[in-house]
């Protein structure tokens, strides 16, 4: 388990519980250093919740955009009306009078005339007298020359007339009053969904009551029966048997071949709109459905086309100034319609001049353009009219006039998209319906861009002050739109400085507004990414959010790496005395302890807008100022390293001291100075992910002075857990004074051991292997191999240290049952005959004691202290047997103790352990021996040579072959012989005989002592 999971399942489990204590106990460590960790290990975290600030640029005052929009205004305000007095305004009143009096289309529905007639008169401002003048004028005109032009485009599913279940049809029309004037379509073969695609144009006299009669006939060829008998293998079913008998009848009979009709359709011509439609109508035959036919209906008339279209542009700005004087519509969101007799007069203008789609639109983007410059529209309308424009400007259905209008409005119109595309973040915002105007507006520029700009000058200097462009780009309207996206970012960035600036220029001030400066340029660039990127790319293959990214990228490096530099050079090292910083606290380097949190924040920010940039230029990001932004911080990471090593030792103190040594749960056996301790470790290693440095070997020295910090706490920690519980234990009673260990003793064990384990897995939480391996591919893998060796001998000397520690404070436990120990064995060795309960009392203190142990301690810990108890104990034992020998205390003394001695290796599972030890044997035999009586030492005298001469070892004396028995309480004894006898005459021989003992010799002084008789010379 990682200190994170450990840290997360402590601070979960105090909120369940809902420990007040400990949370008192951290809100009174935090307060020494005012949350400093906190404030750096989770600073990101925290950060979250501020990385889409306040747009406050939203707010932001720009009096320039008024003097803009003035400038591209003044111009044209007042060109609109001014531009009409050239107009003869009465022929063109006069000619939309005489239309609207011969009405056509679906619009001579309208019975209300005098509504179109009102309406007219207000718009042209003519008083009641001169419009009787213009009505008796026109009505004596003749009625124009209508067309009805009609579009035969295809039939489907028609019925079948032929035998083969198919029909040969085609097509005949007419109008209802000129009934012999009829026209055919070709003939379709063998089909039921026929296409003719054929136009055909019938002149119309009577527009409100002619009908055009539309006839589908099945073409019957002129064949004879013998050619029709031949056809009876293509016979479809009985019912085009029955047909083709009948063919073969009638045409036997007669030899007539008449032609067949399928269906009929009566279309009013009252029912076309003005405008034309196409639409599907249902043939029919004595009121059943014979299928469908699509036709394209539309009326027209002959007139000159240019002179149509000036007034059709003429009459529409009259028009235009009509609906704002009158219906004042909402502009900014009209899409172009008029309704009521503006639409009906523009349209029957429109249909009697004969003009085609093309005119009206080109119509509509000149005196719309025209509009905008002094009642702004949406360009979604223009986008519309540009794009039903284009194709026939590219095809050259315009007239060198018109092309010119077009030109003239299309420069015109560019200041406001330009405009608009500057102050983007003022007039787009997140709305869906003005990023579709934003859509609109490139896809004019879009449209405009590929398009030949017949030399107009479309970005006169007057205008685009602002533009920094040589002669060569004056038309290339993509790349002035890179440098407005590049203006824009330009002047957005000097606004939110002069908003963020400080009235007081200190460096925490300067670094709280390079830290905002930095947030709101990447909530920028995020906010572009987000909504505008896929706009502009789609549209006009820009990456908006690059642009913006190169421009921010310079202002952001000019405004904070110099202000880092200042901060980090100012900074001084801190010195150390051992493990400790070496800190006066009257002194001025103690001022940049408190220095670093903002820096830090500044960090974050600048590493965000370099991640944001590495997704926006994920193969050039190296060529950017701010790809380098952490060198400028070096200086300050180390320095923080520093602070961070100070302000734990001082938290390690602070929870220590605060420190009840009770268990912060109940399933676990630590207390809150060791969650703590973890605690700052997490919020180390929270700090190093965020810092996330991108400089591999810079990487390695960090993490290995944060391994080494990370060490130098934990040590700290030990000692400081130890002196806390040095003179805990202590107890008088009525045997005096004693130490018994406590629970709080067994804690602070835990406390560091716990601590202890936590160190070898930070180091893999930190990423010391991926640096290592990042270092193999950057130098080599010897260089690599040595870094981790030397970051794994930092970690396991502090591993070590650590557990050292641990042995020392298991040591101390030892060394203070020591005394007690030593007194129970020398009074339980020195009255142990007597009945006393000495051994009994050691036995109880030990066990009691080591109960304790077991409960709370590990195993590990508590295998340690068992060991070492012994030792302590086995290391009296040999004193006190020393001193005894000394003393020559009486045998029974040592016996005492032997017998202690083997109750002590039971009571410490030592059986084992003492088998092969040469110490734990000596002692056993001096106390086995010591104990003994005179008898017995004689006894074991005998003994010990007894196992001599029966060792299987080659004899140093010879070899003496004897045979005994008992035999009725007799010991028979029958000497055999001898072998190998060591010499002992200088002649190399010597005169050997056997003489008999028997021992012990006090319990047999009346038996005769045998003896054989002697052998001369003779081994």
């Amino acid at each position: 388990m990682d200190e994170e999971t450990i840290w997360r399942k402590y601070s979960q489990t105090a909120k369940e519980n809902n420990n007040s204590k400990i949370e008192q106990s951290d809100l009174r460590i935090q307060e020494i250093d005012n949350g400093f960790f906190e404030r750096f290990g989770t600073l990101l975290k925290d950060q979250n919740a501020k990385d889409e600030p306040e747009n406050e640029e939203d707010n932001l005052s720009d009096d320039n955009d008024i003097e803009e929009e003035k400038e591209i205004e003044n111009a044209e305000r007042e060109e609109i009306i001014s531009n009409l007095i050239g107009i003869n305004i009465d022929e063109l009143y006069a000619e939309v009078l005489y239309e609207i009096l011969h009405i056509i289309g679906t619009d001579a529905n309208n019975d209300n005339k005098d509504e179109l007639f009102q309406y007219l008169k207000e718009t042209f401002k003519i008083d009641d007298e001169k419009q009787e003048e213009f009505l008796k004028v026109v009505k004596e005109k003749e009625a124009p020359n209508i067309l009805l032009n009609v579009e035969v485009i295809q039939g489907k599913d028609l019925a079948p007339k032929d035998a083969n279940g198919l029909s040969d049809p085609f097509c005949t029309l007419y109008l209802g009053n000129v009934s012999t004037h009829r026209y055919n379509t070709s003939v379709k073969s063998e089909t039921l969904n026929p296409v003719w695609e054929e136009h055909f144009s019938l002149p119309v006299e009577n527009t409100a009551e002619d009908v055009l009669i539309f006839e589908v006939w099945d073409f019957d060829p002129a064949e004879t029966v013998r050619e029709k008998i031949t056809k009876i293998s293509e016979v479809k079913g009985v019912r085009g048997l029955r047909k083709l008998m009948k063919e073969i009848a009638v045409t036997a009979s007669t030899g007539k071949h008449d032609n067949e009709i399928i269906g009929t359709v009566r279309i009013p011509l009252k029912s076309v709109p003005t405008s034309g439609h196409v639409k599907w109508y249902s043939l029919e035959k004595k009121s059943r459905p014979r299928g469908a036919v699509k036709l394209k209906l539309a009326f027209s008339s002959e007139k000159n086309s240019q002179v149509a279209a000036q007034e059709h542009r003429h009459l529409l700005r009259f028009v235009l100034l009509q609906e704002i004087e009158q219906n004042k519509p909402d502009f900014p969101k009209w899409d172009g319609k008029f309704s009521g007799p503006a639409e009906i007069i523009l349209r029957q203008h429109a249909t009697q001049c004969g003009l085609r789609i093309a005119d009206e639109k080109m119509a509509e983007w000149v005196e719309f353009v025209r509009l905008h410059q002094s009642q702004p529209l949406n360009f979604i309308l223009f986008s519309t009219i540009i794009a039903a424009v284009k194709e026939p400007l590219s095809n050259g259905l315009y007239s060198e006039d018109e092309v010119r209008l077009f030109w003239d409005s299309v420069k015109k119109l560019l200041p406001s998209i330009f405009l608009k595309i500057r102050k983007i973040r003022k007039t787009i915002g997140t709305d869906k319906s003005l990023l579709y105007e934003l859509d609109a507006m490139l896809r004019i520029i879009s449209t405009v861009s590929g398009m030949d700009s017949d030399k107009t000058e479309l970005f006169p200097q007057a205008i685009y002050a602002w533009l920094q462009c040589p002669d060569l780009c004056q038309n290339d309207i993509m790349t002035n739109l890179k440098l407005a996206i590049k203006q824009s970012a330009d002047e957005w960035f000097e606004q939110i400085l002069e908003h963020n600036k400080s009235t007081i220029a200190t460096q925490e001030n300067q670094l709280q507004q390079a830290i905002k400066i930095t947030h709101l340029v990447r909530s920028d660039l995020q906010r572009s990414i987000e909504l505008y990127d896929k706009i502009f790319y789609v549209t006009t293959k820009i990456q908006y959010s690059m642009e913006l990214y190169r421009v921010f990228d310079v202002k952001v490096c000019e405004l904070t790496k110099p202000l880092v530099g200042e901060i980090c050079s100012d900074l001084k090292p801190l010195k150390f005395k051992g493990n400790m910083p070496d800190i006066d606290k009257n002194n001025s380097d103690y001022e940049h302890l408190t220095v670093g949190t903002s820096l830090f924040e500044l960090y974050l920010a600048l590493q965000k807008l370099l991640v944001l940039g590495q997704g926006i230029f994920p193969m050039d990001i190296e060529n950017f100022q701010i790809n380098k932004y952490h060198t400028w911080f070096h200086l300050g990471v180390a320095h923080w390293l520093d602070i961070a090593m100070y302000k734990a030792m001082q938290r390690i103190e602070k929870a220590v001291e605060l420190d009840e040594l009770i268990p912060v749960d109940a399933s676990v056996k630590y207390s809150s100075s060791a969650v703590d301790t973890l605690s700052i470790f997490y919020q180390i290693k929270v700090f190093w992910k965020q810092l996330s440095w991108p400089d591999i070997e810079g990487a390695f020295t960090f993490v290995a002075k944060i391994m080494d910090d990370i060490c130098r706490c934990s040590v700290h920690y030990a000692d400081k857990m130890g002196d806390k519980v040095a003179t805990m234990g202590e107890s008088q009673n009525a045997y005096g004074k004693q130490f018994e260990v406590t629970n709080e003793w067994c804690l602070a064990i835990n406390n560091i051991d716990y601590v202890r384990q936590s160190i070898e897995p930070f180091g893999n939480e930190l990423g010391v292997d991926d640096i290592v391996k990042k270092l193999s591919a950057v130098n080599n893998e010897t260089a690599a191999d040595h870094c981790k060796q030397t970051l794994q001998l930092v970690v396991d000397n502090a591993v070590d240290t650590v557990k050292n520690k641990i042995i020392d404070l298991l040591d101390i436990v030892a060394i203070k049952m020591a005394p007690v120990a030593k007194r129970f064995l020398l009074e339980g060795a020195e009255i142990l005959n007597q009945d006393n309960n000495h051994i009994e009392r050691l036995m109880q203190y030990l066990d009691g004691n080591l109960i304790t142990l077991h409960s709370q301690l590990n195993n590990d810990n508590f295998d340690r202290i068992l060991t070492i108890l012994w030792d302590r104990v086995y290391d009296i034992l040999t004193q006190v047997v020393n001193d005894s020998l000394e003393k020559r205390r009486p045998p029974n003394f040592f016996e005492n103790l032997s017998n202690t001695l083997k109750i002590l290796v039971g009571f410490f599972k030592q059986t084992e352990n003492v088998q092969n030890n040469d110490s734990y044997k000596k002692i056993k035999r001096v106390l086995e021996l010591h104990g003994m009586g005179t008898e017995e030492l004689i006894h074991k005298y005998y003994l010990d040579r007894l196992n001599e001469q029966t060792s299987p070892l080659s004899p140093t004396y010879g070899m003496l072959t004897v045979r005994m028995q008992f035999v009725h309480y007799m010991l028979r004894i029958e000497i055999l012989n001898a072998r190998n006898l060591m010499p002992h005459d200088s002649n190399g021989s010597c005169d050997p005989f056997v003489k008999i003992h028997l021992l012990p010799e006090e319990k047999y002084t009346n038996i005769v002592k045998p003896k054989t008789k002697i052998h001369k010379k003779n081994l």
